[in-house]
């Protein structure tokens, strides 16, 4: 039981972080109509703002999860107006291609500033080790984890279904043209909602440094796993990419602890049959 419920929330744990980390793509894939291949770079970015916050300068890890969120939301917003404004509208195979030259680029220019190796963070005391608590022993990161994705799912689904600038997007989504003579700025809209994508994309990026590593590589050997999670979850919703990315975390923990010679094929099993008894979306309502 104990070996269980360990399991158990470390599954939850690497489910949560998953989350954080492919939701911005659900929110402009889902909400923008964006295929945004690039979203994991901006993950790769703010795990590099934390590496180097915590290992070169000594800033706190809280600081350094908060400069790292911000940064990538201020390259995403930068990267929005830039370039992306360009490629709303147009079809999906010209965003897939815009997206993935931009993570080729983005990743070399990772390799040429901090070079091909593995990026490691050593953890503030109060966040190291282990608690005992029953006799079951749960790892102080892993808590962390759980705690803080936890309440940024909560305010984002709060943010983007009961707040004026949620429906402000969902008008602006459904009708751009009937938004802009109503007077919303549809533009600035998009700008504030892609660095949001940006920023939670770069907040996960530093949370996992510890759990996941980081490399030049980072976007590409992760993006699946973002990719897995708005098929399953859906991405016209934050609760089903939630409860997607905690379903395969837990999946794909159970399988490595359990069946280790398995490994991965574990969570690509299980988005399969997901995807067969769900096709549109856990949440989603069949048409």
């Amino acid at each position: 039981m104990a070996s269980a419920i360990t399991v158990l929330l470390d599954g939850v744990a690497a489910g949560m972080l998953l989350f954080v980390l492919s939701v911005g793509l659900s929110v402009t894939l889902g909400l923008m109509n964006v295929v945004n291949l690039a979203h994991g770079a901006f993950g790769m970015l703010g795990g590099y703002v934390c590496v180097v916050l915590l290992n070169r300068l000594g800033v706190p890890f809280p600081l350094a999860l908060l400069a790292a969120a911000a940064a990538a939301a201020a390259m995403g917003f930068v990267l929005e107006r830039l370039l992306y404004v360009h490629i709303y509208g147009r079809d999906h195979l010209t965003q897939v291609l815009f997206s993935i030259g931009l993570v080729f680029i983005m990743g070399a220019v990772a390799d040429w500033l901090m070079g091909a190796r593995t990026q490691l963070i050593q953890l503030p005391p109060w966040l190291s080790g282990r608690m005992e608590f029953a006799g079951i022993g749960l790892g102080r990161y892993r808590l962390f984890l759980i705690i803080l994705c936890g309440f940024v799912a909560l305010a984002l689904h709060f943010g983007l279904v009961r707040t004026r600038f949620g429906a402000r997007l969902r008008a602006a989504v459904d009708d751009g043209v009937v938004a802009r003579g109503m007077g919303l700025p549809v533009g600035r809209i998009f700008s504030i909602t892609f660095a949001l994508g940006s920023g939670l994309a770069g907040l996960g990026g530093a949370l996992g440094v510890e759990i996941l590593g980081l490399d030049p590589n980072f976007p590409l050997k992760y993006m699946v796993y973002f990719l897995v999670v708005v098929a399953v979850g859906g991405a016209n919703s934050v609760a089903g990419p939630f409860l997607a990315a905690l379903l395969l975390g837990v999946v794909g923990v159970a399988g490595k602890y359990w069946i280790p010679e398995v490994g991965a094929f574990i969570i690509y099993t299980a988005m399969v049959v997901l995807l067969l008894a769900r096709p549109q979306g856990l949440l989603a309502r069949a048409k």
